[in-house]
């Protein structure tokens, strides 16, 4: 092998690695050098990630809130949130990720963000762990192109943008999206919401607690009066296969109150 076949192999493999990670599209017309860039201020931790606000803006919230109210229709909530300018998410994004599945299904499945799969093809659940949700759900009988409401789902996500790189959203992301979502709960109509992940769970509940402590447990949402089950995220699932055995036992839990046992929340 020449040199410059083993470079070119070298090259290959450190992309393959960055794309594993989520780094799957440049974020710059022009590579950066960092290390010619200006250094941190002394005392500054040059590992610290830039400050974030724990909350919106109070006029982007009230915009949200605004649009929101004013969409009669799951068509005008979408482009009511595709004119929402109070994040910049959507500008590093390629589509809005609104929904698939069927409307007014008894299962609405709430998710955290798009991915570099979702942001292309503009559906949730598209990717790796998309796959893994269908076939869960498959299992308990439900899909989200079965045609009636009692064995349908329909999919949504807490942010309709991809974050960049696939990060966690932040708190003030979260917040700015949550009266579409309680919106879009309204206008879905279903019997039942499942959270999946931390990020869902806790902006639905409003609660800082872990994703591991609240899963399996129905509680009523407030907002919505439904009851809904955390469990968690695909995603996760993928990374930790051993607590399927417990996802498992979140999506029986789910059967049992579509077959008519009341759930206890």
């Amino acid at each position: 092998m020449t040199q410059a076949t083993q470079t070119q192999q070298a090259l290959l493999e450190a992309l393959a690695f960055q794309l594993e990670l989520g780094a799957d599209e440049a974020i710059g017309e022009a590579p950066r050098d960092r290390f010619e860039e200006t250094p941190p201020r002394r005392g500054a931790d040059p590992a610290a990630p830039p400050a974030v606000p724990a909350r919106p803006p109070a006029e982007a919230w009230q915009s949200a809130l605004a649009l929101a109210r004013a969409a009669a229709t799951l068509d005008e909530l979408a482009e009511a949130m595709r004119r929402f300018e109070g994040s910049e998410l959507r500008l590093g994004a390629r589509n809005l990720v609104f929904a698939d599945g069927l409307p007014g299904a008894r299962v609405m499945v709430i998710g955290e963000a798009p991915g570099g799969e979702e942001d292309r093809t503009g559906k949730p659940f598209v990717g790796r762990a998309g796959q893994l949700l269908d076939r869960m759900l498959a299992a308990i009988g439900l899909a989200r192109t079965a045609p009636a409401p009692e064995d349908a789902v329909y999919i949504t996500n807490i942010l309709p943008w991809r974050p960049p790189g696939n990060r966690t959203p932040s708190e003030a992301e979260v917040l700015s999206f949550l009266p579409f979502v309680l919106r879009h709960v309204e206008l879905a109509g279903p019997d039942f919401i499942l959270a999946l992940g931390g990020t869902s769970a806790k902006a639905l509940l409003g609660t800082a607690t872990g994703i591991k402590r609240l899963r399996g447990r129905w509680v009523r949402h407030e907002a919505s009066a439904l009851p809904l089950l955390p469990s968690f995220h695909p995603a996760y699932l993928l990374r930790a296969p051993a607590d399927k055995r417990l996802a498992w036992r979140d999506l029986l839990s789910l059967r049992a109150a579509l077959d008519g046992e009341a759930p206890d929340v």
